[in-house]
């Protein structure tokens, strides 16, 4: 007999009976070609979404990081406005 079902695809286009699986295809696909042979994108892609809230941390923190970097280039920059060149005492003119 005939039956409806739920389905997901990729941005490929490709049939997964899960979302978690179509997800992994789409970071894998993100990744590329990893490795000889056999790619380990898939692998890799899978370990990314299982351990996605880590990431997002690591990947705010290096935002505030960047941030944090840019102040202290501005605060530099202001506080030497003419960066590494330091300005000679005039001389008498002859």
């Amino acid at each position: 007999m005939a039956h409806t079902g739920t389905g997901f695809f990729d941005r490929k286009g490709n049939f997964f009976k899960t979302a978690r699986e179509a997800t992994v295809s789409d970071l894998a696909g993100l990744l590329g070609q990893i490795g000889e042979g056999e790619s380990l994108a898939p692998g890799i892609a899978y370990m990314m979404l299982e351990r996605r809230a880590e990431i997002e941390r690591l990947f705010a923190e290096h935002d505030a990081m960047l941030g944090e970097e840019a102040a202290m280039k501005a605060a530099r920059a202001a506080a030497e406005p003419m960066g590494n060149v330091a300005k000679l005492p005039s001389r008498p003119a002859h």
